[in-house]
């Protein structure tokens, strides 16, 4: 079934999410590659692991590859679905060769291993991060005893403030966590950048595009050639200069890592894999109630009738780009209402019991294209209102890690080994959909729930990790101390602009909770290291109030650098915006591009001129202030040739904004709008926020050993665990080793 004029009762409003306050396209299908995964080990240095990942693959190999169900369904769907026919016939081949060989490999990487190990001063090296953990609330609560596991670890090892990037932004933080680099040599500086022909913003860390050659069959179009799957983060991750050592690493969510890359280890990405349909997450939401037409922006609304106590509906998934002018592939369900606060959903002919405020299991769902080609996805199912009106919530629908649609992992197996062992689990880069509770589609407690039950998930594969790997770096990224403080901030101060005429009791101490729950956690991977292992725990960065949004396009336009077409705004991506006129403008969260001639497709600005214009801009922007706060809205300005090194450099935004704390990039900045003010307050739940001035919001750093650097940086994480297996640091690297020199760490913590 495809939406549109298969569905003509139903209406779709609304577009893509949010990427942490950074807009993204509206349901932009990515393509991702049939895969062909050859039944590799994993390269573990336990020898029984890497003989029960191969036997599991290959029992799993016939139920991977069912015909032509496989691939997914998007741009470059055609050559999956042509490449297809080989699926079966490759994957036994390569099952059999991997069986033949298996006890060479297993000796091979046997004695590379021991040869690693032999030169390294630990056997294993476990690194836990929690996004955006904060410093200063991280020690007011141990100091009241709310964090005991924590205060153990700082009195026994070491706690510090851990110096984060400019920006303090999630891509860029964890881009120089992994490769012990600054963003000029890896080149990642926001979520955003723009492209330099059309100035439209897009992702700065992955490009996914379609052949462009293709082949005609009847109403049928079939792509030929490879399509475009990159990774735009340069410079290399410490686990793969570990890998080329001989050292093993498991690495689990951490972001900036798809697509997937090739290394000794296995891998799970995180930020920046899409949803099924291709967007950074789109929810969907059914309601009967006729007011909330067109209500929401941030995922997709439809609209839906109750007839006889029954409602029908559709699931909409990606678009069908195998067939000529294909629209979105939808599934139709429809809901029994119970009269009793539950229902019956019938989906694909199976039942499924709904109630109301509870999440159902993941529940997987297959989209047809053509020819018995369907693309597999999950989602929960979350049930609002029965009566008076019928309200549901879906979340975004993720690639079923059981049978992925494109490769989320390394090796591609080992998504499906976490799905066959510990059950179907989030996918999608932004698993929490913060969106849905800014947009009021979510509850406080719907979307605490979500996110716990994500953070669950991630606590058994960490487990799992520990248990598989012992020998070499065990690292994850945990994502719901990011969450919840981006989205729960405003309880910890009454006079937030988003408290207005709201209770704020019942959620004050959501955040200290969230902290005792993490410190649970935490004595938990206490309990299950021995002294052989280091333990260093790290946030990317810390937290502030965002009160206040600054619009800097608008800031830009009534100082004269930036002109429009029309007066005196603008619409969604810089729309209006007259290239010909305008000396900069601004993308991101923070960072000034100048519309610099030679670089930009329509600049105007010479090189000779750049400087000076960019100190002028600068002067002029530390100067803005918040009349209606009567306080200032920018603490500095920094040049980014003053602030970075490498190669990358001309690729970073000209100028990159440090705000005071309270302050931000406003949501209409973001997704390209000039407005009519240049600060205006910000309502949302997303009240939270780290894209200040970097200096504002340190990470923190725990380890179970002392460290003499009183000023760690982020990038030294990777180093240190380099030294620590004795593994010479690249000179490329700007992150030094944290363990002191000529002396063997002393015993872990107890």
């Amino acid at each position: 079934m495809e939406c549109g004029s298969a569905a003509p009762a139903f209406s779709i409003e609304g577009g893509g999410r949010l990427v942490q306050g950074c807009p993204s396209y509206p349901a932009t299908t990515l393509w991702g590659q049939a895969p062909v995964p050859a039944l590799m080990a994993t390269g573990q240095i336990d020898g029984s692991m890497i003989f029960v990942t191969f036997l599991t693959v290959f029992l799993l190999s016939g139920i991977l590859f069912p015909g032509m169900a496989f691939a997914y369904i998007g741009p470059g769907a055609g050559f999956a679905f042509v490449s297809s026919f080989f699926i079966l016939f490759i994957t036994f081949f390569l099952a059999f060769l991997t069986l033949i060989t298996w006890p060479i490999r297993w000796m091979f990487r046997l004695f590379r291993g021991r040869k690693a190990l032999a030169g390294s001063r630990i056997k294993r090296v476990v690194i836990v991060g929690f996004d955006g953990q904060d410093p200063d609330l991280t020690e007011q609560w141990m100091q009241e005893g709310i964090l005991p596991n924590y205060a153990k670890l700082r009195d026994q090892g070491t706690f510090s403030r851990l110096r984060t990037t400019f920006p303090a932004v999630s891509p860029v933080a964890w881009s120089s966590f992994q490769t012990c680099c600054n963003p000029g040599k890896h080149r990642i500086f926001d979520f955003l950048e723009p492209n330099r022909k059309s100035y439209l913003p897009q992702l700065s860390s992955a490009q996914i595009g379609t052949s462009t050659r293709g082949i005609s069959i009847g109403k049928y179009r079939i792509p030929i050639g490879k399509p475009l799957m990159q990774l735009r983060r340069k410079s290399q991750p410490f686990w793969k200069v570990l890998g080329d050592h001989g050292v093993f690493s498991t690495i689990l969510r951490v972001p900036i890592s798809f697509p997937p890359e090739k290394f000794h280890g296995v891998s799970l990405s995180a930020m920046c894999v899409p949803d099924l349909k291709g967007s950074q997450g789109t929810f969907s939401y059914y309601s009967s109630a006729p007011e909330e037409c067109s209500r929401y922006t941030g995922g997709m609304q439809i609209p839906v009738e109750i007839s006889n106590g029954v409602v029908r509906s559709y699931l909409s998934g990606p678009m069908n780009s195998l067939k000529k002018n294909g629209g979105e592939i939808c599934v139709p369900f429809e809901v029994r209402l119970n009269g009793n606060g539950t229902a019956e959903m019938i989906l694909a002919k199976k039942k499924y019991p709904l109630k109301l405020n509870e999440y159902t299991p993941w529940i997987s769902v297959e989209f047809p294209a053509a020819l018995g080609m369907k693309a597999r996805g999950i989602c929960r199912f979350y049930l609002l209102e029965t009566s008076p009106h019928f309200k549901l919530y879906v979340t975004p629908i993720h690639i079923d890690p059981d049978k992925p649609s494109l490769p989320i992992s390394h090796p591609f197996t080992y998504a499906i080994y976490l799905a066959k062992t510990l059950g179907s689990y989030a996918t999608l880069g932004l698993a929490e959909d913060t969106w849905g509770l800014n947009e009021r589609v979510l509850n406080e407690d719907a979307f605490l729930k979500q996110v716990y039950l994500i953070h669950e998930e991630r606590e058994k594969m960490f487990f799992d990790a520990l248990e598989k790997t012992r020998r070499g770096v065990v690292a994850c990224v945990f994502d719901a101390t990011d969450r919840i403080q981006h989205m729960f901030w405003r309880y910890l101060n009454a006079d937030h602009p988003a408290n207005r005429g709201k209770d704020i009791e019942q959620y004050r101490n959501t955040i200290k909770d969230l902290y005792r729950r993490i410190d649970d956690l935490l004595g938990r991977i206490l309990l299950n290291i021995d002294e052989d292992t280091v333990l260093m725990i790290l946030s990317d960065h810390g937290f502030k109030e965002f009160k206040r949004g600054v619009n800097l396009n608008t800031w830009l336009y009534q100082n004269g650098y930036l002109s429009l077409k029309s007066q005196p705004t603008a619409a969604e991506w810089l729309q209006d915006v007259d290239w010909e006129r305008t000396k900069a403008y601004a993308v991101g969260l923070g960072g000034i591009y100048l519309n610099l001639r030679g670089r930009e497709s329509r600049g105007i600005v010479e090189k000779a001129d750049a400087e000076q214009l960019k100190q002028e801009i600068s002067e002029k922007l530390k100067q803005l202030r918040d009349e209606s706060e009567n306080s200032p809205a920018v603490r500095e300005v920094y040049l980014s040739n003053e602030l970075y090194q490498g190669p990358y450099v001309n690729e970073a935004p000209d100028l990159i904004v440090g705000f005071q704390p309270g302050y931000r990039t406003s949501w209409s900045c973001a997704t390209g709008v000039i407005s009519n003010d240049k600060i205006e307050d910000n309502e949302k739940n997303w009240s939270g926020d780290h894209c200040v001035n970097p200096v504002d919001v340190p990470g923190i750093f725990f380890c179970n050993r002392k460290i003499e650097n009183p000023h760690p940086s982020i990038m030294d994480i990777g180093a240190t665990a380099m030294d620590l297996f004795g593994v010479p640091i690249p000179a490329y690297c700007d992150g030094k080793s944290l363990l002191p020199q000529n002396r063997k760490w002393g015993q872990t913590t107890s």
